[in-house]
């Protein structure tokens, strides 16, 4: 008998209009990270234990979304790395089973986990961190193999998804930009999404015409999400 995990939580925003393209969701924050991108603006996720004790339970989310069945109409899990939870699917199939859709937030650490959620997903937003023979420089971890495995098996599916890139001009230049442009593109990727990196809460300007126009050599829409 497989054996019950459930997700660690280490956060949850009741209302979100923006991470689930076409949704009213709610956001669960889950706990920990294998990697440890300079940009990230959740560093308090990073560990796998919460900072402060005294954290949410799963299932004092699940009790609350119970209670929202009805006003929202999906669950986004995003993090940290939600597929470091090996409880991932079951909490996907908990939340689909109160009448939610689901979506995920990833940086594609787990191919395999990936692989195991994707059938109970509604929608992946994929965070693409550099070329893949780079991601060590952005990520701390030789991660880029499980990076474009993940991202071609998300690809593979039916699920409807977002590939996008967190642009930090001091770790990518447009010389990257078009390299992990051009690798995404061979993979059968059309649009990419190009969001600044935030410092204290304010996203950093970066070249917008050479970064966009490095996507659109390498035969990509593009669209420069700066809101």
């Amino acid at each position: 008998m497989r054996e019950h995990r459930e997700v660690a939580v280490g956060g949850l925003a009741p209302f979100t209009t923006i991470d689930f393209p076409g949704r009213l969701a709610a956001v669960v924050f889950t706990q920990g990270c294998p990697w440890r991108c300079g940009y990230c603006h959740n560093p308090h996720l990073l560990p796998r234990e919460p900072a402060a004790p005294g954290a949410t339970s799963w299932q004092q989310v699940l009790a609350w979304l119970h209670s929202r069945r009805g006003l929202l109409d999906g669950v986004v899990f995003s993090g940290g790395e939600p597929l470091l939870q090996r409880g991932l699917p079951d909490a996907l199939a908990q939340v689909r089973a109160l009448g939610f859709a689901t979506a995920l937030h990833t940086g594609g650490a787990y191919p395999e986990r990936l692989q195991a959620a994707l059938p109970l997903l509604d929608w992946v937003g994929f965070d693409v961190k550099a070329p893949f023979d780079a991601y060590e420089r952005i990520t701390g971890a030789d991660s880029g193999d499980a990076a474009r495995e993940s991202l071609r098996r998300l690809l593979a599916s039916s699920v409807a998804h977002e590939v996008r890139c967190t642009v930090d001009p001091s770790m990518l230049d447009p010389d990257d930009v078009e390299r992990m442009s051009r690798q995404v593109a061979g993979m059968g990727v059309r649009n990419l999404v190009l969001q600044p990196v935030r410092r204290d809460g304010q996203r950093i300007s970066f070249p917008a015409r050479p970064m966009t126009g490095a996507v659109q050599a390498a035969g990509l829409q593009v669209e420069l999400r700066v809101g």
